[in-house]
This record gives structure tokens, C-alpha cells and sequence, in this order.
């Protein structure tokens, strides 16, 4: 099965100084070095084509892997770009996340502070991207809490509610990891990353399709809150549908296909 982009998003709100989205899954944020495609702020200049006309500067705020769903949070102008890194950076935004991770964790809360730093400071990897747990690492801290275990055919399963204390590159998906469930579908984390760079080599394969069961990982962005002037802001976006249907006990029949730029009735 190849998988292709999905270039279309769900506008969740919208001010003069900002738009909020709902990202798909495998939609890249930034352009890539590598071959063209489609990625989310190309989208949103298309969307925003008479803003810019008349002074407008999308930024992405929050960025997401090209694997995870969810909301994206994109200043209008620079001023807004600067004002909202400020709230991220004062770690004012409460960042919620749903994960479908493997097996069945032991608590229904727990927490994690465990260092991270990408593996090639401490020794070879041949996958520059990937993150490890190492007492030299950048602090970061996660708290966790499970929604609901399920099973399917292929074995356990349970949904966790993620809440990052900190940003650090795939935090998530190394704490679970870490704590021996791995988010499903994580082609860096599931293993060694040999399924990541098989993936690399020669796209999504049955043989990738048995060991992880999904084309993506099973990472959401579902909830954001943070101050804005004079009030506090939240959104929410619901698990999109391949999620469901796993949780569901179904294998999803829809296959992601490139569609043209869309506007969503805001």
C-alpha cells in the first residue's frame, strides 16, 4: 500500500492574530529537504492568500511531527509570532495529548523525568532524528494518564492521556517508549529504529504493516489552552478516524490520497 499526503486540515478557530487547525496525518509542517510535497503552512498561505496580500506572515507556534495529528496553533504576523513563542517558552500553554500506545500499563497515572539527548551525541546512530533516555540528556517531564485498555486480535492495547511538562523533541514518544509501551504505529521507538529505517528505504510494506500495525503512530494533539490578552484560550480536536477505528476493533479502510488545497467553512 503506498500512503500519500493529505493536504486538507480543519480550521479550528481563527483571530486576527492567529489560526488554529487540525493537522492530518502524515502532512509535514515545514517544507523538507527532501523531494517537494505538500506540507501545512503551504496550506495555510494558500488559505490566507488576501491576508498576505496585505501584510500577513504565517508562522508555525507548535510544530508536529509529520506522523502526528492535531492542533497547530499559526501566527498571522510577526508580532503574534513573537507574543505566542513567548507563551511557549514561559510554559504557560497546557498541552494536552491521546497516544494508543502497546500492552497495558501497570498504573492508571504515572510520571516521567527522564533526560533525553539524540543518540548520536552519545555514540553511532545511524538515524540522526532519534532520541534516547541518557543521564546527560535535556530535563524534561511527562504525566500520564490511561483512558481506557482494550484488545484486539493482535494483543493489548490502551489509550493514554499525555501531558508534556516540557518541549523536547518526541518527549512523548521516548518516555512511553521508556516505560516499555511504545506508542503504536512508532516507526523511531518501536524497536531499535529498524523499522523507521526500512521505511526509509522502501516505503510502507506488508511486512512493516504486521509489525506495526499502523501506516503512522498513534500520536494526537488534542488539546491546547494558553493566555491571550485578557482571557485564557482552549481548543480541542477529536481523535481522527484511523485512531477510532482501531480502538474500535476495525482496520481502517481509508487510504489517505493528494487532494488540492481546501478551505474548511470557518
Amino acid at each position: 500500500m503506498s500512503l500519500q499526503v493529505v493536504v486538507n486540515f480543519a480550521v479550528i478557530d481563527e483571530s486576527v492574530d492567529w489560526i488554529v487547525v487540525d493537522k492530518p496525518a502524515p502532512l509535514i509542517v515545514h517544507p523538507a529537504n527532501r523531494k517537494p510535497e505538500p506540507t501545512l503552512l503551504g496550506g495555510i498561505e494558500h488559505l490566507l492568500v488576501y491576508e498576505m496580500e496585505n501584510g500577513a506572515s504565517p508562522a508555525i507556534v507548535n510544530r508536529l511531527d509529520r506522523d502526528t495529528s492535531g492542533l497547530v496553533i499559526v501566527a498571522k504576523h510577526t508580532a503574534a509570532a513573537r507574543e505566542l513563542g513567548m507563551i511557549f517558552e514561559r510554559r504557560e500553554v497546557e498541552k494536552e495529548y491521546l497516544a494508543i500506545v502497546t500492552g497495558w500499563p501497570d498504573a492508571d497515572e504515572w510520571e516521567c523525568d527522564a533526560s533525553i539527548i539524540r543518540a548520536g551525541e552519545i555514540g553511532p546512530s545511524p538515524i540522526w532524528v532519534r532520541q534516547i533516555v541518557h543521564p546527560a540528556g535535556k530535563t524534561c517531564h511527562t504525566r500520564f494518564h490511561v483512558e481506557t485498555r482494550f484488545k484486539r486480535g493482535e494483543g493489548r492495547f490502551a489509550l493514554v492521556r499525555c501531558f508534556p511538562e516540557t518541549g523536547r523533541m518526541h518527549q512523548l514518544r521516548v518516555h512511553l517508549a521508556h516505560g516499555g509501551h511504545p506508542i503504536l504505529g512508532d516507526k523511531l521507538y518501536s524497536g531499535d529504529g529498524s523499522e523507521y529505517l526500512a521505511w526509509m528505504e522502501k516505503g510502507w510494506t506488508p511486512t512493516l504493516q504486521e509489525r506495526l500495525r499502523l501506516p503512522r503512530h498513534a500520536l494526537h494533539a488534542a488539546r491546547l489552552a494558553l493566555p491571550w490578552r485578557d482571557c485564557r484560550v482552549a481548543w480541542q480536536a477529536d481523535l481522527p478516524a484511523d485512531l477510532v477505528a482501531f480502538i474500535a476493533g476495525r482496520d481502517s479502510a481509508e487510504t489517505p490520497e493528494l487532494v488540492v488545497w481546501s478551505r474548511h467553512d470557518r
